[in-house]
């Protein structure tokens, strides 16, 4: 049984404990942005008293509707000091425990971290591919059509054993099945044959350049092109402290960063972005990119309606690829096959895909995303309007 004088102890040390932490709180300067998270944070909200909601009348301010209470709790807890190390406390908590997952993140091996895949929407996600084959049926151009697997199919033998997924294999297999207006070119059979090498980012969801490169090379090869063989490449190392969106998300701050690599060089390339309509210059590689958290946004500059990226292929043809974010670190090898490449991201544009390719000369179109970004996208329906 424990004495008093212990109990006012324990009692005084906890008091202590959350005296110090409120007092760092308030002298702490408040975070705007935290790298670990990749996320904004919740800044001190101003308090509007306002009038309460009475029958008839809806209230004001943000007091009554219980808003400004809801926005201090999630300020408090963004700002609370030493956050980041009490994440990775926690994650360390839940390994030394024997569990392999926090915060919907897998804990695989050889330091890799697996998003868990789930088709939530499996209406959404087979409309999806009914927008594909109403695109490619209604298209003067051929419509190539793939899905890219994600590393928990390619790199399964890393999953925590019994480890819930949907199956992505499957989604794929039906996605071959049912858009037969399309052409299809298979992406997972390489990253698969290649799954020993470095494929995809261990922190992050996205493929790595070498990845990419296999699924352009089946992509070429659908098309009856010839790939520019691996070995011909000089492979350069730009940044060795790439910790992605899935490490964000994780709290594993033990995990070694991943290496990113670039193959094609790009002189002799011009690229157009739209981020607002307006063009703006851009480049293959944003090097800029490389001191910022989302580094992966170094290829092209990251996410923007439309890209144009021309080369010195003046005779060549014209593609127009529909696409997520994997794409851009894609699009570099189609630089040695193509006068133009467009990189046409559904999300942010809204343009009819008809009247792009008809205004802009298209000779083929490419539909290209993840796996897990299709079966949950909910603007491509918009490939399929006026087409």
């Amino acid at each position: 049984m424990f004495s008093k004088r212990y109990s006012i102890f324990i009692t005084v040390l906890f008091c202590a404990f959350l005296g110090v932490f409120a007092l760092a709180q308030v002298i702490l300067p408040d975070r705007t942005f935290s790298e670990n998270e990749n996320r904004n944070l919740q800044q001190m909200p101003t308090l509007e008293l306002g009038t309460p909601e009475l029958p008839g009348r809806p209230g004001t301010g943000n007091f009554f509707s219980g808003k400004f209470m809801s926005d201090f709790e999630t300020y408090l807890t963004d700002q609370f000091p030493l956050r980041d190390g009490w994440i990775t406390l926690k994650a360390a908590t839940e390994l030394a425990l024997g569990k392999r997952e926090n915060n919907g993140v897998y804990f695989g091996s050889e330091d890799t971290l697996f998003a868990k895949f789930t088709i939530s929407n499996p209406t959404l996600a087979q409309e999806n591919l009914t927008h594909v084959n109403t695109l490619a049926d209604n298209l003067d151009v051929p419509v190539y059509f793939s899905l890219i697997p994600g590393k928990e199919v390619v790199w399964a033998d890393r999953l925590p054993a019994n480890a819930p997924n949907d199956d992505g294999m499957a989604f794929i297999q039906q996605a071959q099945e049912s858009t037969s207006s399309a052409i299809w070119f298979d992406t997972a059979s390489p990253l698969l044959s290649h799954s020993d090498e470095y494929v995809f980012y261990r922190t992050d969801h996205h493929w790595t350049s070498l990845g990419a490169y296999y699924g352009y090379a089946a992509l070429m090869e659908a098309m009856g092109m010839e790939p520019v063989p691996l070995e011909e490449y000089d492979r350069t190392t730009v940044s060795d402290s790439f910790l992605g969106t899935t490490y964000s998300s994780s709290g594993a701050g033990w995990i070694t960063p991943d290496s990113m690599d670039t193959y094609v060089p790009d002189e002799g390339i011009s690229v157009i972005t739209y981020p607002e309509g307006a063009p703006v210059e851009g480049s293959l590689y944003d090097y800029s990119k490389l001191e910022v958290k989302d580094k992966y946004s170094m290829f092209l500059g990251g996410n923007t309606p439309l890209a144009v990226i021309s080369t010195q292929q003046t005779d060549a043809p014209k593609v127009l690829v529909i696409r997520d974010s994997y794409s851009d670190s894609l699009a570099p090898f189609l630089t040695a096959h193509f006068s133009e490449i467009h990189l046409f991201d559904t999300r942010y544009n809204r343009m009819p895909i008809s009247s792009y390719v008809e205004a802009n000369g298209i000779d083929m179109v490419v539909v290209l995303f993840s796996t897990s970004n299709f079966v949950a996208e909910q603007s491509i329906f918009q490939i399929a309007m006026g087409a």
